[in-house]
């Protein structure tokens, strides 16, 4: 081992690469529930280069690598199940192009979400991303590596189908670009007109490669925005109403919520319809087209739209909304977790008596959230549940809770977001067997020697 950390140190530097106890320990986990595992050496490369350098020791020397940014995930896709040497990206944090006219932007693979809306705003003002609801350290790379979702799901969906361009660290230690930056010095394409590989290292939690560049969309950023919160107490009538919005094509993000406190938002569906427009007039004509095409739920007295008190409306305003941050400590504890489904807009209602049914039985606080993708093609739901840190036999109820929401997702037809180890394996059981044999042939030729993130996506 002290023959591995001189390697290490001789390619990082002395100040960035550590086997302290204590660091270690850091490293071990995550906000979720996944078990703590250590890595054996913690490292923090300033280049591509560097991490080259890094992967070649470490597939010479068959010892596992684990790629990490904001280490955001919940769900441990970020914990070394089998040690070896974890690169934390946060040094890789430059950003590397912004091109106005053809709206995209090029990061280093450490980029944090903080960082790029924060440069947009002040350099660009008239762009912006899909911004998570996350923390500002969340990674625009991890996002659209784990296939995540923002702001402008519902209008251009996941933030893996924004990308436009990727430069990655392969398992064997060669860099290679994808996309149109391949063979182009712009990246304004991820693949077509040519075969698109990006999907080789998008949602395969960092078991393909380290990304270590990406491009990715900008969109135009209205100068006004606003929100109205629609509520109903029918959760079956929320994929009709859905489908009404999404069909005016004039809604920036759609987010349903359900949580039994307070005791105000108690058996009712909240949707909050968010708004964007250049003048008031837009604005304006955007909102009356919203609430004409939900007027049969009004008059039915099915449901009907929330006034938001000034002093609360600017909690919905945020992006990202820190409310769901403070929603993981409710029990004072620090500890929430949910298992998200990417799943059809017409399950909404099973899922929400589902995870109703969840929290009942195990006696635990829930919220359920759901977030529109793509016009309505589909939906990310959240079957959320918080706990105390200190109290194990509360985390236990938890993981009983999302071991079944997960069962009852892919019975209903969803897919595992962000999965488990164990969710993974769900998967993969279900999975067409030829699908299956691609996926594994797919990573014995990428990884050869099985070092990058072993224990995830593992087809045995």
């Amino acid at each position: 081992m002290a023959d591995i950390s001189s390697a290490l140190t001789e390619i990082v530097g002395k100040g960035y690469v550590s086997q302290q106890a204590q660091e270690r320990y850091f490293y071990s986990q995550d906000p979720g529930l996944m078990q703590p595992h250590e890595p054996d050496y913690v490292v923090l490369p300033a280049s591509a280069d560097e991490v080259q350098r890094v992967v070649k020791l470490a597939n010479e020397q068959k010892i596992p690598v684990v790629p990490r940014g904001g280490g955001l995930s919940l769900t441990g896709l970020a914990i070394p199940q089998r040690g070896g040497i974890l690169v934390d990206m946060r040094r890789m944090d430059r950003i590397l192009e912004v091109n106005e006219r053809a709206r995209y932007a090029v990061v280093e693979g450490g980029t944090s979400e903080g960082r790029i809306i924060a440069y947009l705003e002040r350099h660009h003002p008239t762009l912006r991303h899909s911004i998570p609801d996350a923390p500002p350290q969340a990674t625009l790379v991890g996002n659209a590596a784990i296939h995540g979702q923002g702001r402008l799901a519902q209008q251009y969906g996941f933030t893996s189908d924004m990308v436009t361009g990727l430069e990655v660290v392969l398992p064997t230690g060669e860099l290679c670009k994808i996309g149109s930056c391949s063979m182009s010095p712009y990246w304004f394409s991820k693949g077509p007109p040519l075969p698109d590989m990006s999907g080789l290292f998008l949602g395969w939690i960092g078991t393909s490669g380290i990304i270590t560049k990406i491009g990715f969309k900008l969109y135009p950023r209205k100068k006004l925005r606003d929100v109205e919160t629609f509520v109903t107490d029918l959760p079956d009538l929320i994929p009709d109403i859905v489908f009404k919005l999404t069909h005016l094509e004039m809604v920036e993000d759609i987010n349903i919520w359900f949580q039994p406190l307070p005791l105000m938002f108690k058996g009712n569906h909240h949707m909050d319809i968010y708004l964007t427009g250049d003048t008031d007039e837009e604005l304006e004509f955007k909102r009356r087209m919203v609430w004409n095409a939900l007027s049969e739920y009004i008059e039915a007295k099915d449901g009907g739209f929330m006034w938001l008190m000034p002093d609360v409306k600017p909690t919905f305003m945020e992006m990202p909304q820190k409310s769901i941050a403070r929603f993981a400590d409710v029990r004072k504890g620090g500890g929430f977790q949910y298992a998200g489904p990417i799943i059809l807009v017409e399950k909404y209602p099973d899922c929400a008596r589902k995870t109703e049914e969840l929290g009942s039985k195990y006696k635990l606080g829930y919220s359920v959230m759901a977030r529109m993708i793509g016009r309505g093609h589909c939906m990310m739901f959240g079957f959320a549940f918080t706990f105390n840190r200190a109290n194990s036999d509360e985390m236990d109820r938890v993981r009983k809770a999302l071991d079944e929401a997960i069962e009852f997702s892919l019975e209903h037809g969803g897919l595992p977001w962000k999965p488990t180890v164990d969710e993974q394996r769900a998967a993969m059981d279900m999975m067409d067997p030829n699908t299956l044999k691609l996926f594994g042939k797919l990573r014995k030729a990428l990884d050869p020697n099985g070092i990058m993130n072993p224990g995830n996506w593992e087809v045995s």
